[in-house]
């Protein structure tokens, strides 16, 4: 059957004038007894998708045309829904509405009314649910068992038969299914798919995280049996037509316990200033595309790193050694190849396929250690004329980079070390290091030139974009901002290089943290797609990801993409599929990347709870994260841990939310509590099951009255201006 979708779509908004019955339909479409049997499946398919709605009488409409919306809801904590059109719009689903819809569920939802000035709707039918298992605390009842959720958006209770509870025991972690949910003003009923363990024992926090998030913990047999067999790919045949690099001064830096090794650098002066080169690794040469290999990295989109366990892309036979960068191996590369003038100037560039020989494997660390002092120690002895060079380079591009306006948000990373047992031993932040940024700056270089490659030839791509920020979004962050006692003044045309210059404003104050995270949130994400629109945050017109193909699909996609286009075009049957492939790989790679930063997340919370379960009554320094009705966050400093001191626990006043001021006001004795106030704090308890922590402010930080802080700020105001 030659009809696609989007005809049978086309036919129902604007052809006919009323819905039609399926029959009826194909009567019009002319669709042939022969192929009647396909059609109505696909009229199915397009009806489970929400793409076509169910009426009455048998008939078919589109949901655009009906009134109705298909698209994600998000479900707050408090249980209110929020649906996100396809051309943009909110809607807003009030608790009573949801029927049973759950967190992150796509729905179909009728448009009806207004909820302070916002378009409300109802859930009329739940089209796919987000999450196949849910992850849980098992509770057992007189009657009946039941799951509590660890995740608050999910607001109900799941009802569990004990002849589907698989033994499981009061109190343990549980992965649970949803077998029935019709009638919304029951719980849902599920079975126990998998029991995790008691929480707080060993391994079981990360195993709740990996269940969460549905992350894939192992590799199918076929992919590990494709695996053993493509290091056959790798021959002197293969090198053999490859440009040789393999006497140059080339080096990898990465962290000290990396384990693979996707790129490499060199740097040398040039007349008229420098040449770099990046040295990728091929796993574009392994992974062939429409493979088992191929499939499940794609599937995965990009590795996740928790503390003490990563989940690969890659088998280890790829990640960690054929394709890994290894000192002293030849091994199969894509590098670029840039010049530039001695201001920074990219003044050309050249992509080819490469055979390499790493001279050293060298840490974050060890560089650091030779800008700091100069000291050549023996690992270095190769390749340190080099990196004299590199970091002259390096420092001269981020300058560069700035000055266009590229933002520098610089927020620190949580570190967290752990013993061989799992167990917490220190928690901190990550201190970003000059030699970071050295490998920074020649990876943002080297993806940049590949995307003005490609761009500039007139090809489809696959591009990392960053749209512009949504004004909403500014203005209230810049009221915020406004109430801390900065100016932000937005416009709808507003530059990268207006930000980076609050950026520097900020700079070595109390609240740069906080600020830098603000405004970071205000930003939309960074995301994959084929239509280039730049890069509003590096202030970059065209940007891709190239360099890490270990560990991120996109970038093989990317390597894959160049090669073809070696060859002069893409052939004519891929060149017109390639719009929609791109769209798709780009779609499941944001999305699986979301969900990586999600689960990092998670992960962190977790491990950073456990650590502050043994440090109830230790005190801290901090600074007010966020303030609710109910309490103000704290974000404690050197740690990164974030807790909360409810309202309950400050006996000497009644405290006022002033919402519009992200503040809480003392009723008596006018005490404030604000965004961005520095705290003392101690550890009052700790729950690792929710993964919560409460504090309590040490009486000897008194907050400052409301007229004292409006002096400090005015002050500070004065001398900005001076």
């Amino acid at each position: 059957m030659s009809i696609e979708t989007h005809f049978i779509i086309d036919y129902l908004s604007y052809k006919a004038k009323r819905p039609l019955k399926i029959k009826e339909l194909a009567s019009e479409l002319r669709i042939s007894s022969k192929d009647y049997p396909s059609f109505r499946r696909l009229v199915k398919q397009l009806l489970d998708e929400g793409k076509l709605v169910n009426l009455r009488r048998g008939r078919i409409g589109v949901p655009s045309e009906l009134n109705l919306v298909v698209g994600e809801i998000s479900i707050s904590k408090t249980g209110i829904g929020t649906l996100i059109s396809e051309s943009g719009e909110s809607i807003v689903v009030p608790a009573p509405n949801l029927s049973t819809a759950l967190d992150g569920d796509k729905v179909m939802v009728r448009v009806g009314g207004t909820v302070e000035n916002q378009l409300s709707g109802k859930v009329i039918k739940v089209l796919e649910r987000s999450q196949k298992n849910i992850v849980g605390i098992f509770h057992h009842g007189k009657h009946f068992h039941f799951v509590e959720p660890d995740k608050k958006r999910i607001h109900r209770d799941i009802y569990i038969p004990k002849a589907l509870s698989k033994n499981a025991q009061d109190g343990e972690r549980v992965v649970v299914r949803i077998t029935e949910w019709d009638e919304p003003y029951r719980n849902p009923e599920g079975e126990v798919v998998e029991r995790l363990g008691v929480p707080g024992k060993p391994g079981v926090d990360l195993l709740t995280v990996i269940k969460t998030y549905n992350l894939p913990d192992e590799f199918p047999s076929e992919v590990m049996a494709e695996a053993e067999k493509v290091g056959v790919w790798f021959n002197d045949k293969e090198m053999s037509r490859r440009r040789d690099f393999s006497k140059e001064v080339i080096y990898t830096i990465d962290p000290f316990d990396a384990r693979d090794f996707d790129d490499a650098v060199t740097v040398s002066k040039t007349d008229k200033g420098y040449r770099l080169g990046v040295f990728i690794a091929d796993v574009s040469h392994f992974v062939r595309d429409d493979t088992a290999l191929d499939r499940e990295a794609f599937n995965r989109g990009n590795s996740v790193y928790l503390p003490g366990k990563v989940i690969p892309m890659l088998p280890e036979q790829l990640s960690n050694d054929l394709c890994s960068l290894k000192p002293n191996r030849r091994r199969l590369a894509y590098a670029v190849l840039m010049n530039f003038a001695r201001n920074g100037k990219m003044l050309d560039w050249e992509i080819v396929e490469a055979v390499i020989k790493s001279r050293a494997r060298l840490t974050y660390e060890d560089v650091q250690e030779y800008f700091n002092t100069g000291e050549i120690t023996p690992h270095l002895k190769r390749v340190a004329a080099n990196l004299t060079v590199a970091r002259e380079l390096a420092q001269v591009l981020l300058k560069c980079r700035m000055q266009e306006g590229s933002l520098d948000f610089d927020l620190p990373e949580a570190k967290v070390v752990l013993n061989k047992a799992g167990e917490v031993i220190e928690l901190g932040s990550r201190v970003r290091l000059e030699s970071h940024r050295l490998v920074e700056e020649f990876m943002l270089a080297a993806n940049r030139a590949v995307a003005l490659d490609v761009f500039r030839k007139g090809h489809k791509f696959l591009y990392r974009v960053h749209d512009r920020p949504d004004m909403e979004k500014l203005e209230a962050f810049s009221l915020l901002v406004g109430r801390l006692g900065y100016k932000f003044p937005v416009s709808p045309n507003m530059k990268p290089l207006q930000f980076s210059r609050f950026l520097d404003k900020i700079k070595g104050r109390p609240e740069e943290e906080l600020l830098n995270e603000l405004m970071l949130r205000s930003m939309k994400k960074a995301v994959y797609q084929p239509r280039d629109i730049g890069h509003f945050g590096l202030a970059f017109t065209h940007y891709t990801h190239f360099t890490s193909p270990i560990r991120r699909y996109p970038d093989l996609m990317v390597h894959r993409l160049l090669k073809i286009l070696a060859k002069g075009r893409y052939p004519a049957n891929l060149d017109k599929r390639l719009d929609g492939i791109l769209s798709n790989v780009g779609y499941h790679c944001s999305d699986s990347e979301r969900t990586a930063e999600a689960a990092e997340r998670d992960a962190i919370k977790i491990k950073q709870v456990q650590f502050m379960a043994r440090r109830v009554g230790d005190r801290y320094e901090g600074v007010i994260s966020g303030v609710l009705s109910f309490g103000f966050f704290v974000r404690l400093h050197d740690t990164g841990v974030e807790g909360m001191v409810r309202l309950s626990s400050l006996d000497d006043d009644y405290y006022h939310f002033d919402e519009s001021n992200y503040r809480l006001v003392g009723r008596r004795t006018g005490r404030v509590f604000r965004l961005g106030d520095p705290v003392s704090v101690g550890v009052l308890s700790v729950d690792p099951v929710r993964s919560e922590i409460d504090l309590f402010l040490v009486d000897e930080m008194k907050a400052k009255p409301e007229g004292r802080r409006k002096s400090r700020d005015k002050k500070r105001g004065s001398r900005r201006k001076r």
